[in-house]
């Protein structure tokens, strides 16, 4: 079984800086995609980004396109998303998930078949 931890969320002030990691542990897999989904109070999860297991194909999120940067480093098995000027409105819980293995589009929440327990981002203004 594979689990997923995220970690590096917390307060940052608008424009300010976060990275995010996910590590995976237990029985894991190549050929899986890595992503990341959040979801603020009151609001439906959705995509933010996420990379092939090669790290050729990357997808993002229009909100968060030229912002955010996810990475993936698979001998340490731990997937990253590097997130600047950060605004009010990314303030929301930050989900790591896994395709394992690869099973269908990058920004198919539905295609993931882990997650992690997610970790709090929130950004004052």
């Amino acid at each position: 079984q594979v689990q997923l931890v995220e970690s590096g969320g917390g307060l940052v002030q608008a424009g300010g800086s976060l990275r995010l990691s996910c590590a995976a542990s237990g029985r894991t897999l190549s050929g899986n995609v890595m992503g990341w989904f959040r979801q603020a109070p009151g609001k439906e999860r959705e995509f933010v980004a996420a990379i092939s297991w090669a790290g050729v194909r990357t997808a993002y999120s229009d909100s968060v396109k030229g912002r955010f940067t996810i990475s993936r480093d698979n001998a340490k098995n731990t997937v990253y998303l590097q997130m600047n000027s950060l605004q009010p409105e990314d303030t929301a819980v930050y989900y790591c998930a896994a395709q394992y293995p690869e099973r269908g589009p990058l920004d198919n929440g539905l295609m993931y078949n882990r997650w992690g327990q997610g970790t709090q981002v929130t950004v004052s203004s």
